[in-house]
């Protein structure tokens, strides 16, 4: 998967799930959620579309500091204001 598939399909999961959250795997077919290249894609992805709003990134049913992620996260869509 390239940058952009997997920006549109995070973005189809988030709105789909919405207010619940995604696990970034989901966005990945079955034979690669293993791969870490490919997930820090996922997670490269999901921060840019939170630096634009699009998406929060959560952990413990928070949103963090996305800068230097740790440990599992979920995305979720960013709340209309």
């Amino acid at each position: 998967m390239d940058k952009d598939s997997i920006r549109k399909k995070i973005i189809a999961l988030t709105n789909a799930r919405y207010p619940k959250t995604i696990c970034p795997s989901e966005v990945l077919p079955s034979e690669d959620k293993k791969n870490k290249v490919k997930m820090e894609l996922v997670r490269e992805v999901a921060r840019e579309l939170a630096d634009k709003n699009l998406i929060e990134i959560m952990q413990k049913e928070k949103v963090i500091d996305y800068t230097n992620i740790k440990g599992p996260i979920r995305l979720k869509k960013k709340e209309s204001t």
